[in-house]
């Protein structure tokens, strides 16, 4: 997206930067502050939200930001940024509620929290930017309607896989080519990972040994795969997708091989992963292309004979490219990746070990559960459980090893908003 920068630029030139509100100041929401302080001409991040206040005031510091001041009013953040100043509050509804405030970045990781977040968001008219697969792969089609309705945008990240995935499928489509396979290249997937095997990776990186355990054990690249498939209809060819293991670049004629074409034709493209494939950190299309001729070219070009070609991007720089997506959606009104299609694909809650009733479960990246992608077809029919509601849900029965969990296994919490917008996703998107 080579025209935000000119778009920046005009805002920069104007003195009117565009004006963010971030809510969450973890490891995400640390590095989007520092790299738009730093490296982003026309945009600042205005104020931050986060639970322990500390940690937003750690965060603008981290970006060498000193002029802060803690608000407790939408009126006070207001007098903020009129004063050119910064703020930090520990209510994220003050960010929802700030008229000079044109986009929210949700970076919690969180589905409950992080759904009145958007709502509120939503409610005020504000764009929506999420740093949080989570919630846009357990809610996010509902989420969507919402905010078509409000007229902002609703959007996943740049940087992260299913954005990058999504802006090479359509590069693929404006080129002429059929999309088959949007793919994830995964280098460790182990179910049974836990926070206390990931500790080390976790202190090492300076993340929180639950996140990266949600990286281990396939719940993250389910969300993330998810995204993709209800932006572009695709669906998973099995539960848990195929995920193959493979040892070299994932464009080699061997890898794409591993798929049928007319498997893929059939179920209208899948959404999957390749274990172990290079470029360790890059995403990729599977297309085909009608035209008989292009063929020709497309082997002249390195692409192969087909009838299935790569187009690969070797990199997704996370956090660094967070600052494209918000000025897309606010200065182009355009989503990186949204769910365009509804609810196709869903990541259901499935056990780590043998649990027992009267356990409650413990939610994303712990010791009891990991998330699968199922197509929302096969979940609706099985009343599979949202992986992203599972925390806090009380079993009624025993559940075996890697059984997949069902609403008729537990005990919802009561008063979620969650709950109440799956039913709402569930009536408006009907089997």
């Amino acid at each position: 997206m080579i025209i935000v920068d000119a778009a920046l630029r005009e805002r920069a030139m104007a003195a009117r930067p565009v004006q963010v509100g971030l809510v969450g100041a973890g490891f995400m929401g640390r590095a989007i502050t520092e790299q738009i302080a730093r490296h982003v001409p026309g945009m600042r991040v205005a104020a931050i939200s986060n639970r322990t206040l500390q940690h937003a005031r750690d965060a603008y510091a981290y970006a060498g930001i000193g002029d802060i001041v803690e608000v407790e009013t939408a009126a006070q953040l207001e007098a903020a940024i009129e004063q050119g100043k910064f703020a930090i509050t520990s209510d994220p509804t003050l960010l929802c509620q700030a008229g000079q405030i044109e986009a929210i970045v949700e970076a919690t990781g969180q589905v409950e929290f992080g759904a009145r977040v958007v709502m509120q968001a939503i409610h005020h008219g504000k764009h929506v930017i999420l740093s949080n697969a989570e919630l846009d792969g357990t809610l996010g089609p509902i989420l969507k309607v919402y905010a078509d309705k409000a007229g902002v945008v609703f959007t996943d990240i740049d940087g992260d896989q299913p954005a990058t995935e999504m802006n090479l499928y359509r590069y693929a489509k404006a080129m002429g080519f059929n999309p088959l396979l949007c793919g994830n290249i995964k280098f460790l997937m182990d179910h049974y990972r836990t926070p206390t095997t990931q500790e080390g990776f976790a202190r090492k990186w300076g993340q929180r040994p639950y996140m990266v355990t949600s990286f281990a054990d396939g719940t993250k690249i389910a969300y993330e795969q998810a995204v993709v498939a209800n932006a572009t209809g695709m669906k998973v060819l099995q539960r848990g997708m195929r995920g193959f293991p493979y040892a070299g670049y994932v464009d080699e004629p061997e890898h794409i091989r591993m798929y049928d074409i007319d498997e893929l034709r059939a179920v209208g493209g899948a959404v999957d992963y390749a274990l172990g494939a290079k470029p360790g950190g890059g995403v990729f299309v599977l297309a085909e292309h009608p035209n008989p001729r292009a063929r020709h070219f497309l082997d002249l070009y390195k692409l192969g004979e087909g009838p299935l070609y790569c187009l690969c991007q070797p990199f997704h720089l996370c956090f660094y490219e967070v600052p494209l997506t918000i000025a897309r959606a606010v200065l182009l009104h355009d989503a990186a990746v949204t769910p365009t299609c509804g609810l196709v694909v869903e990541v259901v809650t499935t056990a780590k070990k043998d649990l027992q009733a009267g356990e409650t479960l413990d939610g994303i990246g712990y010791y009891m559960t990991y998330g699968q992608c199922e197509n929302a077809a096969t979940a609706r029919r099985e009343r599979l459980l949202p992986m992203g509601v599972s925390e806090g849900c009380i079993l009624k029965r025993n559940v075996k090893k890697d059984d997949v969990i069902t609403y008729d296994d537990v005990e919802l919490p009561t008063g979620r908003l969650c709950d109440q917008l799956c039913e709402a996703q569930n009536a408006y998107f009907p089997l």
